[in-house]
């Protein structure tokens, strides 16, 4: 993300390409098993699957960051909105990430050809054994990883640490080879296949399997919007949501392990019926108007559980299913996977770029289950199981039906959707609130007129443009523009800029101004990309300070990409909402700030609700509230008070001047603290700081709301 940006078309050509390596690997490990007889041999290829996985570890982070230096030379930002630009970067990924994840794929099939060879008929369930271990695995890296090793030890150093691993995991695979027997036990020449499973043509296991792929994967995309706004805007609810995904598949698939040996596959019709009943289930769960009487921690994870028991009888089915079509084979299992990971890849596409931007997510969550009801009813009509079909569809329908989405909370309310967010206009009058995802972004308040008029007014000449990354309500590109100069906004979300005329009723001329520029990308690309100067740059990073991916607008890095766009006597104006962030984050930032500008001046802004950043490269005078207010243009004059609090130009200066305080100040908090960079995402990553509070103290900022 700190390469190439944030954007949702970024992200699906990323996940495409490690879904897609996966599937890749399991087809051709799986091709390749047939022909190893030998189990030795088998076991030093897996353990050389894992030491380039292992490899992958320090080499792909500098792919990525080779990446962005030679895309950089496509040439100016709008060239970089462009879709030769996704092009070329997914030309990219997919060189930097699918070699390697080949080799992740290509662990099953191998690993299943070891076990044949030396188990013999005893592995026809070797598929299920695997699976069951690797989600375990799955589930303890993600675990561990979020809540505790990028903290400690920040992206890099978690990625080597896993790397190690994967060594110490290929050494111990090269070892336990010399210890196997030279020749293969005895195999059957044909693979014998069982009856077809519930009575159906025996290539519906591989449409089963696409299907759950499918499904699972695409839900889990919604299911993470969908959350937002009860379980936060963290890195800890996405963790928390794929963790508990990964738990309940473990234990589906633990629970299959057990259940096949008293128990014919066939037996699993039923099954199909409560998974399509399942998946349903979170809809209600996320109904903003649940009438539970409990509090909001357990209201949060009684919405989280909902989602285990669908995942958890995916985790029953997809093993027992590529069982079914594999019998222990390593071929047939790796074509079968390849055929499940199909469907993950398509899944996600499917409910990010076609159901979410135009359904609500309960429809979306609705309309992605029916492929599930329509295999259950299938099977239903072969297999006998008929009223359960039916009570779990009519039960389903039920729950839908009577259900409610989010913005059903708010009675005025104008909703957008697009492919990276869900997006409200709501209230009325001063009232007013823009909520991204459940979010609440920002409200009509003078502090984002001050982002833009303070900044502009400290520039000893008449400026000639200026940048504003977040658009948010628009106040700050509305107030930037009442100076008459040239403007540029940038937003992450396409719906956002969409509900400027919901909060200003002059919106729509301001458009139209030949001043103004809206564009729709991530604001760190779009700088990086930029050709272009400016006067001065206005940050306003979405929030809470702990959001996922904010650290990308507050990091040192970051601070040395806006120089280089900064004209030379260029202002940086950087607000954070200090009254959300604890002492040590605060400290951070502040230092990440100091440590990439010569000249910083840090305001606490109205109410003491946040600090405004002022940094530049040459000194900022310390001009009084009069000189500033002389600065302001007509227009300008009338936009910063026009919400007060105060009713002149020069008290509403003297009331953010008069709270000047010192980085020193700042940086006391947590003197500990390290400078917040890519790799170190400080703000995003502090349970453990919270948990074991032994240094600082939160501040005492306090919101105006």
């Amino acid at each position: 993300m700190a390469s190439f940006g944030v954007t949702a078309g970024f992200i699906a050509i990323l996940l495409s390409a490690f879904m897609a390596g996966l599937g890749i690997g399991s087809w051709g490990a799986g091709s390749l098993a047939r022909h190893i007889t030998v189990p030795k041999f088998g076991l030093q290829l897996y353990g050389v699957a894992e030491c380039c996985i292992g490899v992958s570890a320090f080499a792909v982070p500098y792919l990525l960051q080779l990446g962005r230096f030679l895309l950089q030379s496509v040439g100016s930002a709008a060239a970089w909105q462009s879709s030769g630009y996704y092009v070329l970067s997914g030309f990219w990924i997919t060189l930097t990430l699918v070699p390697w994840c080949v080799c992740m794929g290509a662990t099953f099939p191998l690993l299943m050809s070891v076990i044949r060879a030396t188990s013999g008929s005893k592995s026809e369930r070797s598929f299920s054994y695997l699976y069951a271990a690797n989600v375990l695995g799955a589930l303890l890296g993600t675990v561990l990883s979020a809540f505790l090793l990028i903290e400690l030890l920040g992206f890099n150093g978690t990625l080597y640490l896993a790397g190690a691993l994967n060594f110490i995991l290929a050494a111990s695979a090269f070892r336990v080879s010399r210890k196997l027997p030279k020749h293969s036990v005895a195999l059957a020449s044909k693979l014998s296949f069982s009856q077809p499973l519930y009575g159906l043509p025996r290539n519906t296991v591989l449409w089963m399997l696409f299907t759950t792929g499918f499904v699972s994967m695409g839900l889990e995309v919604i299911w993470v919007r969908q959350f937002t706004p009860y379980l936060g805007n963290v890195v800890y609810a996405f963790a928390g949501i794929l963790a508990v995904y990964l738990f309940s598949t473990f234990t589906g698939s633990n629970d299959y392990r057990s259940w096949v040996r008293s128990h014919q596959p066939s037996e699993s019709g039923k099954s199909w019926a409560l998974l399509a009943f399942f998946a349903v289930i979170p809809i209600v769960a996320a109904d903003p108007l649940l009438p539970l009487r409990i509090g909001p921690l357990q209201l949060s994870g009684l919405r989280l559980s909902s989602i285990v028991l669908f995942c958890g009888y995916a985790g029953f089915l997809t093993p027992l299913l590529v069982d079914s079509w594999s019998s222990g084979f390593a071929d047939r299992a790796g074509s079968a996977y390849a055929v499940n990971i199909l469907g993950a890849i398509l899944g996600p596409l499917f409910a990010g770029f076609i159901l979410l931007p135009h359904l609500s997510e309960r429809w979306a969550s609705a309309l992605l289950s029916c492929p599930l009801f329509f295999m259950a009813g299938w099977i239903a009509i072969r297999f006998g199981s008929k009223l359960r079909f039916v009570v779990c569809t009519l039960a389903g329908l039920i729950l839908v039906v009577n259900s409610h989405d989010y913005e059903d909370l708010f009675a005025k309310r104008e909703v957008w959707r697009d492919t990276t967010a869900t997006v409200i206009a709501a209230g009325q009058g001063f009232d007013r609130k823009l909520l991204v995802n459940g979010i609440g972004m920002t409200s009509l308040t003078p502090i984002t007129k001050y982002m833009a008029h303070l900044p502009l007014a400290f520039m000893p000449r008449k400026p000639q443009n200026a940048l504003v990354i977040c658009f948010g309500m628009g106040t700050t590109f509305r107030s930037a523009l009442s100076w008459g100069i040239e403007t540029t906004v940038v937003d992450l979300v396409p719906s956002v800029p969409k509900t400027f005329p919901y909060f200003h009723g002059d919106a729509v001329s301001l458009l139209t101004s030949p001043l103004a520029h809206v564009v729709v990308d991530d604001g760190r690309r779009f700088l990086d990309g930029s050709r272009e100067s400016f006067d001065v740059v206005i940050v306003d990073p979405p929030p809470p300070p702990q959001a996922p991916g904010s650290s990308l607008l507050y990091s040192q890095e970051f601070y040395g990409i806006v120089k280089r766009r900064l004209r030379d006597d260029g202002i940086l104006q950087m607000w954070f909402p200090a009254f959300d962030a604890d002492s040590a984050t605060t400290a951070s930032v502040s230092r990440a700030i100091r440590e990439s500008f010569s000249y910083v001046r840090a305001f606490r802004s109205l109410d003491a609700y946040g600090i405004h950043f002022l940094a530049s490269s040459k000194p900022l005078p310390l001009a009084s509230s009069s000189i500033l207010a002389n600065r302001l243009p007509q227009p300008a004059a009338m936009d910063f008070v026009e919400w007060g609090p105060k009713d002149s130009q020069k008290e509403q200066f003297q009331e953010v001047l008069s709270q000047e305080t010192s980085l020193d100040d700042l940086i006391s908090r947590d003197v500990r603290a390290p400078v917040l960079r890519d790799d170190q995402p400080f703000n995003e990553y502090y349970l453990l700081r919270n948990m074991f509070r032994t240094r600082g103290h939160a501040t005492s900022e306090r919101s105006p709301q």
